[in-house]
């Protein structure tokens, strides 16, 4: 069994495994509003407008005119939480996900005839929870804000009118701000300490893919997400409570953390049922059985945080998973184009395994959106997307943290707009 070695406190491991974001585990897929607004379904073949960049860089051959693209999405999450057991007491506290915006934004320069270059920013990867310091299963969960930052040079080249590649280097910047309830070891559940870890790391992936123009009307696109491989450079503190009188609140420990983002495939069909109406489907793989185990240890810690912070092993056993969806467009006019979709999503996790950070389970999302295209070198694009899970049950036992059991069942909502200009 492979295992991700982590010398971290376990709150900053953990969370970067979980989110309550339109995509399974902790991915986003907000890197394209005018996508959004068809529920993602031909992300790699639409190639609309400059956000094909993430979508599929071989799709900037198709793109006739110099572009830039800006847009942000905002997302707000609400979990049910009900059933709530746990050994030391607390709030249920269903409120934990505060409102997150995820901006965007893409440029596409068409050389010559075959060639196109472009540049991207997105989010791929992130998330914030805070659950407060009264939760329930606050020794298994408190705050997490982890954020992932990608930046994209591109090229792409067409063949011919039918066959176009596209890769893109990425450089991607990766930062988490985690805290956490530490049990006062001298009377488990009163004056507990809290603990806080700060990391950041870059590396590097890349982004690859292909476009077909199979007929007049219908066109194929796959595009591959690589794996990236982070080592965070953290600092982790203890502060508050009984840590305070037993001296050592507010010492900074050296830690770090490894862990990788995973790879991806996605593939999708564009057809054009006539001059109004368009279909896309599409279906993503994403290799989340990376993900199996957590090991924790930190070294240097006093004898009175050994105990609960030395070694911890958590099993986790992703399971790989499938992302589908339908969408189709219809276009009014010249000026305003309308957009649907549905999509299903599978979690990674498994139920044995699913703890409070990891706490959803399998998605259903549907989106509406438009594109307005007020002159012709302007389009504004906006997008709703709303998200249901199936309830999933956390059960948590832990000699150091007590147990914790509770049912979730979770939604969300996301907004999303963007502006696009052709010179």
């Amino acid at each position: 069994m492979k295992k991700t070695m982590l010398r971290t406190p376990l709150g900053l491991a953990v969370a970067l495994a979980t989110s309550h974001v339109m995509a399974s585990g902790f991915a986003l897929n907000e890197q394209s509003i005018s996508g959004m607004g068809s529920g993602f379904a031909g992300r790699s073949s639409a190639a609309e407008d400059a956000s094909t960049v993430f979508g599929n860089p071989a799709g900037m051959s198709r793109l006739k005119q110099e572009q830039v693209s800006v847009g942000v999405a905002a997302l707000f999450a609400k979990s049910d939480i009900s059933q709530t057991r746990s050994t030391f007491g607390g709030q249920e506290d269903g409120d934990m996900v505060p409102t997150t915006t995820v901006p965007m934004g893409y440029y596409v320069k068409p050389i010559d005839e075959h060639w196109a270059f472009g540049i991207g920013f997105y989010v791929p990867f992130g998330l914030r929870t805070d659950y407060g310091s009264g939760f329930a299963g606050r020794y298994y969960a408190n705050k997490s804000e982890v954020t992932t930052l990608t930046f994209q040079p591109t090229i792409s080249y067409a063949f011919n009118d039918r066959v176009s590649i596209g890769f893109g280097p990425t450089i991607n910047r990766i930062s988490g701000e985690l805290s956490g309830m530490v049990l006062n070891p001298l009377s488990p559940g009163r004056n507990d300490g809290k603990l806080k870890s700060n990391g950041d790391d870059t590396a590097l992936g890349f982004n690859a893919g292909i476009l077909v123009q199979a007929t007049d009307r219908t066109r194929l696109g796959m595009t591959y997400h690589s794996k990236v491989s982070y080592e965070l450079d953290a600092k982790s503190k203890v502060t508050d409570g009984i840590f305070g009188v037993l001296g050592v609140s507010g010492r900074s420990y050296d830690a770090s953390l490894e862990v990788d983002t995973p790879e991806s495939v996605d593939f999708s069909v564009t057809h054009q049922l006539n001059n109004d109406w368009t279909l896309y489907l599409g279906s993503t793989w994403t290799r989340w059985s990376r993900f199996k185990e957590l090991t924790i240890e930190n070294s240097g810690l006093p004898p009175i945080l050994a105990g609960q912070l030395g070694t911890v092993s958590e099993e986790q056993n992703w399971h790989d998973t499938w992302a589908h969806a339908i969408g189709t467009a219809y276009r009014l006019n010249d000026q305003w184009v309308l957009r649907t979709g549905f999509s299903v999503d599978q979690s990674p996790a498994n139920n044995t395994n699913r703890g409070p950070r990891i706490p959803t389970g399998d998605r259903k999302v549907i989106s509406f959106g438009a594109g307005w295209t007020p002159v012709n070198d302007v389009t504004i694009d906006v997008a709703y997307s709303y998200l249901w899970e199936e309830s999933v049950r956390i059960n948590e036992v832990s000699a150091t943290r007590g147990a914790y059991s509770a049912k979730y069942k979770n939604s969300a909502s996301g907004l999303g707009a963007s502006v696009s200009y052709r010179f």
